[in-house]
């Protein structure tokens, strides 16, 4: 999945279900390696992010990246309460 990643910059992220997440704002990335760690989403969707905070999705959770991005896995609520990761059996698949 080779990219370049000023592309990523803008694309809407949705779930496998087709469930908007929020669009690409920034990336996280190991120049050394030219490897994509993660996407920091923005203004995220309330109803599966708690207060529609930013957040950042492992870029492993990734299924395809063309005209959108879509998610291979994402927790079915997002919350901000300071809870921990996700478990796997919260993730979407």
């Amino acid at each position: 999945m080779e990219e370049n990643i000023s592309e990523l910059i803008g694309l809407q992220v949705y779930t496998r279900n087709g469930v908007f997440v929020g669009s690409v704002d920034n990336l996280v990335i190991d120049v050394d390696k030219n490897t994509i760690y993660g996407l920091f989403i923005r203004e995220t969707n309330p109803l599966i992010v708690e207060g529609a905070t930013s957040i950042s999705i492992p870029y492993r959770w990734v299924s395809n990246v063309g005209d959108i991005i879509l998610l291979r896995f994402f927790p079915s609520k997002v919350s901000t309460s300071g809870e921990g990761p996700p478990l796997d059996e919260d993730l979407v698949e």
